[in-house]
């Protein structure tokens, strides 16, 4: 039996579940189908919990835009609805000077994306906020922060469901076809059902491409091959001697090992980039050793053995190694030709940050807003 249905996001995590919520509050019957038993169990809650300030994308992508207008609407959202987030601030650092350069092109990059409050600090005045950080200069941006990432998703949950919309966990969705009355999906699980969908979202992180795949009737040259960069943590045991986040030069691939704090003023130093061709969540302790390295280029006081693994994250990425960085790819009717589907993929960092402007996205290009 087929059971029709209005409209379907598929995946329960942070960019989901504000899909959600933005689909709900438009007006629409909304019912978010998630493989796991709770809310974003993967990506959305594998991540440092960065509000970042939107300095390093390429200027004009939806990236960039997206993640400068969520960062604005998540400190007000947090503070309106309670959840746990500071305004703690970040030091980007230049460790030598041949890297003085790459602060003035951040400071740059950062100005054209509108973020306008980066600021120039000397060794001496990064040693003020920071006595244990070694550096030859430094940027300052004031409106990175950090999040509770499970209480923004339960706000946004609880914000869909206001509204009318359910979560229905332990359904995957093995697969669908594209039909001329709207979108059929086959849901696993327990007990098994064909939902026939008017709209549906696909916001299933690690696993969009795959379900783009198993869509019959899309044209497979749409859907991007999909790659797996695990990013690991360790944490720092000991007393945390940091108050900001302290950030080196970007690498490829990544934003470099970098510290983070999280709402208990835990110290944790990642994620690193390693590429792999399966989910795997182990945190290798023989890794450590290279974050050693990375981190005593600004934090020489780091002693031996103070790093214990701590947990690790996957990006859901649709480039591999050496490849330029894509934009997210937000992908609705007008690229692909199905009306009512949007597919989200490379929804990877600044993702948490730019959920908000994601979702209003997915609703542009499903005609049910500006």
């Amino acid at each position: 039996m087929v059971e029709r249905v209005d409209c379907v996001v598929i995946g329960a995590g942070v960019v989901g579940l504000a899909c959600a919520k933005w689909l709900a509050e438009a007006g629409r019957e909304v019912i978010v189908l998630e493989a796991a038993d709770m809310i974003g169990s993967e990506t959305s809650s594998r991540n440092s919990e960065v509000m970042h300030a939107g300095i390093y994308y390429a200027t004009g992508t939806f990236k960039a835009k997206a993640c400068v207008e969520g960062k604005l609407f998540l400190y007000d959202y947090c503070a309106e609805r309670g959840v746990p987030h500071k305004r703690l601030g970040k030091l980007i650092v230049a460790c030598t000077e041949s890297e003085l350069p790459k602060l003035d092109a951040l400071k740059a990059q950062a100005d054209a994306n509108c973020v306008n409050d980066l600021e120039y600090l000397s060794p001496a005045a990064v040693n003020q906020l920071e006595p244990e950080v070694q550096c030859v200069g430094a940027l300052l941006s004031p409106s990175t922060g950090i999040i509770d990432s499970h209480s923004l998703m339960l706000a946004y949950q609880g914000d869909a469901e206001d509204k009318g919309a359910m979560i229905a966990f332990l359904s995957p969705v093995l697969g669908g076809e594209i039909r001329d009355d709207g979108i059929l999906l086959e849901v696993g699980g327990a007990e098994p059902i064909q939902l026939l969908a008017n709209t549906v979202v696909n916001s299933a992180g690690l696993h969009a491409p795959k379900l783009g795949r198993s869509l019959r009737g899309l044209k497979p040259e749409t859907v991007p091959k999909d790659h797996l960069a695990k990013g690991n943590y360790y944490s720092l045991l000991g007393k945390q001697p940091f108050r900001h986040l302290v950030y080196p030069m970007p690498v490829p691939g990544g934003l470099g090992v970098h510290v983070t704090l999280d709402m208990g003023g835990q110290c944790k130093f990642g994620p690193d980039v390693e590429w792999i061709d399966r989910i795997d969540y182990d945190v290798d302790p023989r890794r450590a050793d290279s974050f050693y390295e990375a981190v005593r280029t600004y934090y020489p006081g780091l002693k031996d053995g103070a790093l214990v693994p701590s947990y690790s994250g996957i990006r859901p990425k649709i480039h591999g190694p050496g490849e330029p960085q894509p934009d997210f790819l937000v992908q609705g009717p007008a690229l692909h030709g199905v009306p009512g589907l949007v597919n989200l993929y490379g929804i990877e960092s600044p993702g948490l940050t730019a959920s908000p402007a994601v979702a209003r996205e997915v609703l542009r290009q499903l005609g049910l807003g500006n």
